[in-house]
């Protein structure tokens, strides 16, 4: 059937605001390494909006109500969330991540009903909780610790800091890509804390080393680990971040 082109232009102004707006919140994630990054987090926005348009424009008739589309947008992100949240030993990892992709889907359910500006003012809120909370939230981390360990805390673990090496190589070459990356962080300003192994994709190994450093920031052995382990042929790919558990 033949559309009125001024709600043609209304409906691809709001798909656009969806796309723009999903993607500066999975930027932020994507900048950080996690699961879900700006792909998923835009296809989630737009998914959300293209949802909601549908139950305000293209069902009509006594039946109709959008505002069951949009309840059912809230309980289905919640099944794509859970694909992203990962139990790491006894720590839960990819909650941010999970809580991310939830909102991104309520800022694409803004965009589709033509609530632009408080789509754009909730895409704001959410990049700020996810990057100007963060040193509050590792503030009150290290005081928690520093008040359970009282009189025990050392004063290297007050100023130390964790990070995340990973390593990819292939299923033969584990065994021996394994003992090289232990020799490469084996150095004194480094401890290393775990080793995980996961399988990956194509007979692939990834290696994951949890290593903290005694100063913040000393980040120089890490780039020369990754240089060397690199350059050994069967590593698929080389890489390290901080660690955050709350992500």
């Amino acid at each position: 059937m033949d559309m009125d082109p001024v709600l043609l232009l209304d409906m691809v102004l709001r798909i656009l605001a969806a796309i723009i707006l999903g993607a500066a919140i999975g930027l932020e994630r994507q900048r950080r390494l996690r699961s879900a990054g700006l792909r998923t987090n835009t296809l989630v926005s737009v998914g959300a909006a293209l949802f909601v348009i549908v139950g305000a424009i293209g069902i009509q008739g006594a039946d109709a109500d959008p505002t069951r589309v949009a309840a059912q947008i809230v309980s289905g992100i919640g099944f794509l969330g859970a694909g992203v949240i990962l139990r790491d030993g006894l720590d839960i990892r990819g909650l941010t991540t999970a809580a991310t992709l939830w909102c991104a889907a309520s800022i694409g359910a803004l965009a589709g009903a033509g609530m632009l500006l408080m789509a754009l003012i909730g895409t704001v809120a959410i990049i700020a909780t996810n990057t100007l909370l963060r040193p509050l939230s590792r503030w009150v981390n290290r005081s928690t610790r520093l008040e359970v360990s009282g009189s025990m805390e050392t004063e290297d673990d007050d100023g130390s800091t964790d990070y995340v090496l990973e390593v990819v190589t292939t299923d033969k070459s584990e065994q021996r890509v394994r003992a090289l990356l232990l020799q490469a962080v084996d150095r004194p300003e480094y401890t290393l804390r775990s080793l995980d192994i996961r399988p990956g994709k194509s007979s692939q190994m990834k290696l994951l080393a949890g290593v903290s450093a005694a100063h913040g920031g000393d980040t120089g052995g890490l780039q020369l680990a990754v240089q060397r382990i690199s350059l050994d042929p069967k590593v698929t790919s080389s890489r390290w971040w901080p660690a955050e558990a709350d992500d």
